[in-house]
């Protein structure tokens, strides 16, 4: 399992190295959400939830599965502006300009991508801003996912410039409330490593430079693919003259453990990576329990739900239909996880979703939970 950048032909002075605010304000975002994902930052996170006004707080929640359980794309617009410079601003405001000229139908898809991730990856299928068989393909699939999916994703496909005034604006105040401090802080260290990553680029070649931002990164001997190891099939160009050829690698301080590959179809590539890595607490258990756990999780296919269940709850017919199994193996294999004691199961409207238990996993060991997560 892996994702896979084409890099054929790309011009070395096309693979570059730079911070992006906004993207890192995503991350910031999500490390609010999921405090449990993050127990390295637990003194930030508390300390900005608890500053957060109630107001900006219940905004957030409106659109929090753009950063809880997935990274929406549209963080780093810089990626999918056809002809752009491909590289990210250098303030959030900049960013956000860029977001600005983003088409319609691109902003839409990418917000989207919370519902109907398999079908977005892919890049098939109509627009649902015009084919209303795809708008009700993808209000079914909010609605699965819960009422405020399902709300938001009406206003974004009846009103969307409305949606992208109120996003703007939504992040500007993040901005002002606490993000803008936080990026002055960490803003050096990121310009820092890139710049140091950018010259180890130069002088020692992609292979050096790729082994110091993850030992989940590689590429071929012909340095023609760049290999992410994921637990997840994706593959994308650099070089696709839809957008333009380019690959960023972009720092982040928020982002452990998650190495984040961006592989849309029309979308210039980007590698979000980590500048730390934090060693997780594990506590001992019982030898049975211990065994039973390792036991169900031994299973290709569900190490692969996993990987979804650590992200945000699903109900057994969205994991059916984005690893393309029957929703009657997806049960058997949730029941095995679920008497290992690894899964929340929880009753939303008429859907039973489940996810998996990070505090539980935690126990195991940090090698998994950073595999599943990355």
């Amino acid at each position: 399992m892996s994702v896979t950048i084409d890099i054929a032909g790309l011009p070395a002075e096309r693979i570059s190295f730079a911070p992006a605010p906004l993207a890192e304000l995503c991350m910031a975002l999500h490390a609010l959400s999921q405090p449990a994902h993050h127990p390295e930052l637990h003194s930030w996170t508390s300390a900005t939830r608890a500053s957060l006004d109630s107001c900006l707080a219940d905004r957030l929640i409106e659109a929090d599965f753009m950063w809880r359980s997935s990274f929406s794309d549209i963080f780093m617009p810089f990626a999918g502006i056809p002809g752009g410079s491909g590289r990210p601003g250098a303030t959030l405001a900049e960013d956000l300009d860029v977001l600005d000229r983003m088409d319609d139908e691109r902003f839409v898809m990418a917000a989207l991508e919370h519902c109907w991730l398999a079908l977005y990856n892919e890049g098939g299928g109509p627009s649902p801003l015009k084919d209303p068989a795809a708008r009700a393909k993808a209000l079914e699939a909010a609605a699965a996912r819960g009422p405020r999916q399902l709300e938001f994703s009406v206003r974004l496909l009846d009103d969307t410039d409305s949606v992208r005034v109120w996003l703007r604006r939504l992040l500007e105040d993040c901005g002002e409330a606490f993000f803008d401090e936080t990026w002055r802080r960490i803003e050096p260290r990121q310009t820092a490593d890139a710049r140091h990553k950018a010259e180890l680029l130069r002088r020692k070649g992609l292979p050096a430079a790729l082994r110091e931002v993850s030992a989940a990164l590689s590429v071929d001997e012909g340095l023609t693919t760049v290999t992410a190891d994921k637990m997840v099939h994706g593959q994308t160009t650099a070089t696709d003259p839809r957008v333009g050829p380019g690959l960023v690698f972009v720092p982040t301080n928020f982002g452990w453990p998650h190495l984040l590959v961006l592989h849309a179809p029309g979308w210039r590539p980007v590698v979000h990576y980590p500048l730390n890595s934090p060693e997780l607490a594990s506590a001992p258990g019982s030898v049975e329990l211990l065994v039973r756990r390792m036991e169900a999780l031994a299973h290709p296919m569900r190490m692969m739900l996993c990987r979804s269940l650590a992200r945000a709850p699903y109900t057994t017919s969205e994991l059916a239909r984005v690893y393309g199994i029957t929703p009657p193996e997806v049960s058997r294999h949730l029941a095995v996880l679920k008497k290992a004691g690894l899964l929340h199961t929880r009753r939303q409207g008429r859907y039973v979703q489940h996810q998996l238990d990070l505090s539980v996993v935690a126990r195991i060991g940090s090698d998994f939970i950073e595999g599943i997560l990355r």
